[in-house]
């Protein structure tokens, strides 16, 4: 069975970023995590050394963001934001009223708006794939993960500036 591989946008801005944190978790990263085990295996007694095993669960979790960041990276689509034509596709802000509250959102990947004050939906989630192709004033509605349905209006589309 072929498991299909999902493309995400991102700016040329969050790939670099995204690009510079991956190349510091194996490096950098690596290396000072290297030394805390290192360093924690010296005091003795690994059952009972917190230190040791706070160590290898960081590094486990850095080993599992690297990963992430790699697959991000491999599939990702790079380039500025579509120019907003209307319609909701991977990279724009979008304005709708979702269960009878305005909300304004980035559809596509959480990296792309890491340091936003806007919620970002993937492209993706349940909502993210029952908005995209919508233009503004189409209305729609999707089922959430407890079952309930929810309704969408799209009040706007422009495009994600980044800001």
């Amino acid at each position: 069975m072929s498991q299909e591989t999902t493309v995400t946008f991102l700016t040329q801005e969050a790939y670099d970023r995204l690009h510079e944190e991956l190349t510091y978790l194996e490096t950098t990263g690596r290396a000072e995590i290297a030394k805390r085990i290192e360093a924690a295996r010296e005091e003795g007694d690994l059952k009972e050394n917190g230190g040791y095993h706070a160590a290898k669960d960081q590094q486990g979790v850095q080993e599992a963001r690297i990963l992430t960041l790699k697959n991000l990276l491999a599939h990702s689509k790079v380039g500025v934001a579509p120019e907003s034509n209307g319609v909701v596709e991977p990279g724009t802000l979008v304005t709708a009223i979702i269960a009878g509250s305005e909300e304004t959102f980035v559809v596509g990947n959480r990296e792309i708006a890491k340091d936003s004050e806007y919620s970002v939906y993937s492209e993706q989630s349940p909502i993210g794939e029952a908005i995209l192709g919508l233009k503004i004033g189409d209305k729609t509605s999707y089922t959430a993960p407890n079952g309930k349905e929810i309704s969408v209006e799209i009040r706007n589309v422009q495009t994600w500036t980044g800001q």
